[in-house]
């Protein structure tokens, strides 16, 4: 691997003149430029990237903050990997990285960012698994590093964000299923504090209150988002006395462990229970096929990374057309479950 010293010694010209003419400045001589970049391909130079960032003041990384841990992602996290190769394809276009930033169950997801902004390892930050009352905005805001979470919080610091339609999804379920007959339908949502729960379960509660109907405290069930965590849930609705006719999940990774539970107690999805869910590449494989809402993550990702992009002052006029807040839309796969 050759430096820009061994470049300029090989040439036997300064290291100076070798830097402006890799960097394209004006007043380097044509005859000069051209030797300099074909010494620099025969030679395979590589730049340092370290001491660029320095002169720069910049990391040419962005950070993707989530958490793992078999409570949250279960066996796999297919969403998370659909979401990076999205954002990566915009990145790419301006030499960007993208650097997923894991924070473990086991730890605050307040003192791990804190840590993360110490070290000064990114030059923005995308957040995921926003909660109903963040503190990690506050955080990002007054270093001002420029940040974009995926979903929304009662906290906020004028960033952008974008947000799957947890409220259209649970006004078209609970309609879905209100036309199909049922009156005693039930939740499943997230354990935690996750602002997409509040979201889901108010709005499910406000189009039953619309039809005349309440959802019972009792049909309200909270599950860790993983397939075990559904296992679990299942459980606990086939053993109640008053049991739901149906149930709307906000989670895509614990629909396979619902099935497999409810139906271990008798409980046959589509048939003794209505299920409404998210899509998951798992969940194409359930009997009945399952009723669910999907979107293009790759997608998702690109309006990330474009959005977060025109808030920092080097790539504003690259996207100045990208909406800095909204809601993404998600669409109805018609099922058999429900």
């Amino acid at each position: 691997m050759t430096g820009i010293r061994q470049l300029a010694e090989h040439l036997q010209i300064s290291i100076g003149t070798v830097s402006r003419a890799l960097n394209g400045k004006a007043d380097v001589n044509p005859e000069t430029r051209r030797r300099v970049l074909e010494a620099a391909a025969a030679l395979g130079y590589v730049p340092n990237q370290s001491g660029r960032s320095l002169r720069k003041g910049t990391t040419g990384v962005i950070g993707f903050m989530m958490q793992t841990g078999p409570e949250i992602t279960g066996q796999g996290d297919t969403f998370f990997m659909s979401v990076f190769d999205g954002v990566q394809s915009v990145l790419a276009r301006h030499s960007l990285d993208l650097v997923a930033l894991l924070c473990s169950s086991e730890e605050d997801p307040d003192a791990y960012l804190q840590r993360t902004v110490a070290r000064g390892f990114a030059d923005a930050i995308i957040l995921s698994a926003t909660r109903r009352r963040d503190e990690r905005f506050a955080l990002l805001h007054r270093h001002k590093i420029p940040f974009i979470s995926l979903g929304r919080s009662l906290t906020d610091v004028g960033q952008p964000w974008i947000d799957l339609d947890f409220e259209g999804m649970a006004q078209t379920a609970i309609e879905r299923l209100i036309s199909a007959g049922h009156k005693e339908i039930g939740v499943i949502w997230p354990m935690g504090d996750l602002n997409l729960g509040y979201l889901f379960v108010d709005r499910c509660r406000a189009v039953l209150e619309q039809h005349g109907l309440s959802l019972d405290e009792s049909h309200i069930f909270r599950a860790r988002p993983s397939e075990a965590g559904g296992y679990t849930v299942a459980e606990e609705i086939a053993s109640r006395p008053k049991r739901p006719t149906a149930v709307v999940l906000v989670n895509e990774t614990l629909v396979t462990g619902l099935y497999k539970g409810l139906e271990e107690k008798g409980v046959k999805p589509g048939r003794d229970i209505a299920i409404i869910g998210r899509y998951s590449p798992q969940s194409q494989f359930l009997s009945p096929a399952l009723t669910c809402f999907n979107l293009s993550l790759r997608d998702l990702g690109i309006a990330l990374a474009e959005t977060l992009l025109s808030t920092m002052p080097s790539y504003t006029d690259h996207y100045a057309e990208a909406a800095h807040r909204q809601v993404w839309p998600m669409t109805l796969v018609e099922g058999s479950s429900g």
